[in-house]
């Protein structure tokens, strides 16, 4: 059994190399997977299943394909793709999953989630991730046309960027109690998540017992994984071609 982890590509049409990479992952590594789990932000944003851009196309193609060719794939929503939804979850031929969730690889308890609702430093941030996702606030925003969809996100990412700029880097770390907490509650699981952009292992105390916690890497232009094989991880780093 081979399991595939991955998290915050940020895909957009700014950042070419990363879409090249990723798709070359899909078509190399990928295929050696027995299923491929995406931990969000796949996309830099998401403005709604009836966008449908070129770079769009493009990867939902590169994604069916990959099923095609029997490896399994799982979504879980990021803080820029929460809105991905079922129809282009069906044009992909992957699964949607809550966050977090709960498996069991070799044995041995997984819990995986996005990672940002564990930088519970963030107020301000948590504030606005209880606002978008709520079913009704989503309703009323997909409402609205595309164009005025786009719009808005740009001017909320304008808005964020600047805001993060002003904040300590700590506050957009994960809280030490909440990770604790987390694994309390779901028996000290192995937790994998992204998120953060700080790409390491770690282990944990929580209660007397050793929790491992794997955070996953952004792309940058690079594929990075983490595969999981005979009960542990390795992190690995796919080449960009010469």
């Amino acid at each position: 059994m081979k399991i595939h982890f991955i998290s915050d590509l940020h895909l957009c049409e700014e950042e070419p190399a990363t879409l090249r990479a990723f798709i070359d992952y899909l078509a190399g590594p990928a295929r050696t997977a027995n299923t491929l789990y995406i931990l969000g932000d796949l996309f830099e944003y998401w403005a709604g299943d009836d966008d449908d851009t070129p770079l769009i196309r493009q990867v939902s193609d590169a994604l069916s394909a990959l099923a095609a060719s029997g490896t399994a794939l799982r979504f879980m929503a990021g803080n820029r793709d929460f809105l991905i939804g079922q129809h282009f979850a069906s044009r992909c031929a992957m699964r949607l999953l809550p966050d977090p969730s709960r498996l069991v690889v070799d044995g041995r308890q997984v819990l995986l989630t996005h990672g940002d609702a564990l930088c519970t430093d963030d107020t301000d941030y948590l504030q606005y991730r209880s606002q978008v996702r709520d079913p009704e606030w989503q309703s009323a925003f997909l409402a609205r046309p595309l164009a005025e969809r786009k719009a808005f996100i740009e001017s909320l990412r304008t808005r964020s960027r600047e805001a993060n700029a002003r904040k300590r880097p700590e506050i957009m770390d994960v809280n030490q109690d909440a990770v604790a907490q987390l694994l309390r509650t779901n028996d000290y699981p192995v937790l994998i998540h992204g998120h953060t952009h700080r790409p390491a292992r770690h282990e944990h105390l929580v209660d007397g017992r050793t929790c491992e916690r794997w955070v996953l890497a952004d792309w940058r232009g690079q594929a990075h994984y983490l595969e999981w094989a005979s009960g542990s991880g390795t992190a690995r780093t796919l080449a960009p071609p010469a």
